[in-house]
């Protein structure tokens, strides 16, 4: 009878459609995010045709046809990921390669790259969205699928791609903008505060610091040499198309000069050719002579000859950013011991370090065969040399930043506690009246302030003197300047009366709960608070300040 008597088990309801795992959702998802691949790297070379195609019909006499002018587009769209081409059409008839990345080229392919991924993770898209790691995967596997169609057209061309440089520089820079496009879809997390967190900020203020300085040595030395960069873009194109095409050329070339700058400022300088080295520390300009090639931005290198002011004051480059990079780890360790400052302006160095390596290694490369094959910054002594200047310079200057933010926070603190107690103290009874602020005749001492008013007229001002104690507290600065001129101004409306002195803030009725100091104090807050808002309030009147505001003794002074 058991069996008629146990309750039988309750059916299981089949699931929801929307709860089922459907593994067709999945990939279409994976399929989605694998044509957004194909078509970022489509819109790119596109770009580049269309741009290539333009110079090429406006050029009066040019050297092939349409499908010469395709090929030469294709070839710099591989180059802008970092592929070596190689030329074929040289004099000698020995193909020479061509490794120089235009770093202005990369930032279109690299941008669609990252875009596919972002738009791919986006979450309010209503469709599908893979995992971040699938995401990444089948817009690279996308992207590279039509790099290496591009790869294979550019062989019958005039400027074929290194199958070695393009199978692992253009995967590895593909890949990277895919993640950054994930992490931007993720809203961009980064790291809590902590060393890692301070040093990469710390490495982002030195790397800026020091483009910014390479591009204003850059800009200096084309204005300096301005006549050798006129007459270089002049022999080198006689039409406008052509020189048009050369300026077009050196503008997408300019990134490079930058880098080129910061290598010259950092000390290791750059090689042009093999033995040719160009840097501004060395007892010549050159230490070989140089194969340089007729353009206008190698036109404005400094030449051969002993070094002067123009090459030393390169070496502000790295000092700028030493600061930077002290400057900004220790404002974010100023609350921490000084071990903390130390190792983030340590590790902003390692990692400003390999970043300037990375961007010398792309922004130089092969230019041809023999002593042009060595051509820009050598990035293994750039690297190391903007690691050893920004940790020499700014690890002392976080540990000075620190201890200055500290001394400072300790003195804005103790003015505010003397703030607190001025505030908190009863102001004195006006002139007149008995036993308050003016002593009885015949007493000892008769007609002197005693110590309380003597501090309440000249040691509270004085202690809350703003260009002494260096408060950056606007209500702080308001009741001095209100202290110095003995009492708030009136409306704005009110025409004052020439010569009069404004009336006193007024002191409220001692409160029964608080006690009387309290209520005095809160009322001062208030008025401090209306204070800001106030105009007119300056500091720079020409008059001493700390015996302005008449003593409850002394009768107000005629206007």
């Amino acid at each position: 009878m058991t069996h008629l008597t146990a309750p039988r088990p309750s059916p299981v309801p089949p699931p929801a459609p929307d709860d089922v795992p459907v593994q067709g959702r999945r990939s279409a998802a994976l399929a989605t995010a694998f044509v957004r691949g194909g078509v970022a790297a489509c819109l790119g070379i596109g770009a580049l045709a269309v741009l290539v195609t333009a110079v090429w019909i406006s050029s009066p006499y040019p050297d092939g046809g349409a499908d010469s002018a395709l090929h030469t587009a294709a070839g710099l769209w591989l180059l802008a990921h970092g592929a070596d081409l190689i030329r074929t059409d040289t004099v000698s008839g020995v193909p020479a390669p061509l490794g120089v990345t235009p770093l202005l080229l990369c930032v279109l392919p690299m941008y669609l790259a990252h875009r596919a991924a972002r738009d791919t993770l986006d979450p309010g898209d209503t469709r599908p969205v893979p995992s971040p790691a699938g995401a990444v995967a089948a817009v690279t596997g996308g992207y590279l699928l039509v790099a290496a169609v591009v790869v294979i057209y550019t062989e019958a061309g005039a400027f074929p791609a290194d199958l070695v440089s393009a199978g692992c520089w253009t995967p590895v820079t593909v890949f990277t903008a895919a993640c950054v496009g994930a992490w931007s879809a993720h809203g961009r997390p980064l790291p809590g505060r902590g060393t890692a967190a301070d040093a990469l900020g710390a490495a982002g203020h030195a790397l800026a610091a020091l483009l910014g300085a390479g591009g204003l040595l850059v800009v200096g030395a084309l204005l300096w040499h301005v006549g050798a960069v006129q007459m270089s873009l002049g022999a080198l194109a006689g039409e406008w198309s052509g020189r048009l095409a050369v300026t077009l050329l050196a503008l997408v070339l300019l990134p490079n000069a930058v880098v080129w700058g910061v290598a010259y400022g950092l000390g290791p300088g750059f090689v042009l050719g093999t033995g040719a080295l160009v840097g501004p520390f060395g007892p010549l300009g050159h230490t070989a002579t140089p194969a340089r090639p007729d353009f206008p931005l190698l036109a404005a290198l400094p030449g051969p000859g002993p070094a002067g002011w123009a090459h030393w004051a390169a070496g502000a480059v790295p000092v700028l950013a030493g600061l930077a990079l002290g400057r900004r780890a220790g404002r974010s360790a100023y609350d921490r011991p000084a071990r903390h400052a130390a190792l983030a302006a340590l590790g902003a160095a390692g990692f400003c370090g390999v970043a300037v390596a990375l961007l010398t290694a792309l922004a130089g490369g092969p230019l041809g065969a023999g002593r042009l094959a060595a051509f820009g910054p050598v990035w293994w002594q750039t690297g190391p040399a903007a690691a050893l200047w920004c940790a020499v310079l700014g690890v002392p200057t976080a540990l000075v930043v620190r201890a200055w933010g500290r001394w400072s926070a300790r003195r804005a603190t103790a003015a505010r506690a003397v703030a607190a107690r001025v505030m908190a103290a009863p102001v004195p009874a006006p002139a007149g009246k008995p036993g308050v602020g003016k002593p009885e005749a015949g007493k000892r001492g008769a007609g002197k302030p005693d110590a309380e008013q003597r501090s309440v007229r000249t040691g509270s001002a004085r202690a809350w003197d703003v260009r002494t104690w260096g408060v950056r507290d606007r209500g702080a600065r308001a009741w001095v300047r209100l202290v110095r001129r003995g009492g708030p101004p009136g409306p704005p409306s009110a025409a004052p009366t020439p010569g009069a002195r404004p009336a006193p803030l007024p002191v409220p009725a001692p409160s029964p709960v608080h006690g009387g100091a309290s209520a005095g104090a809160l009322a001062r807050l208030d008025a401090l608070e209306a204070l800001d808002a106030l105009e007119g309030l300056d500091d720079d009147t020409g008059e001493d300040g700390y015996g302005v505001m008449p003593a409850a003794w002394e009768p107000p002074k005629p206007g």
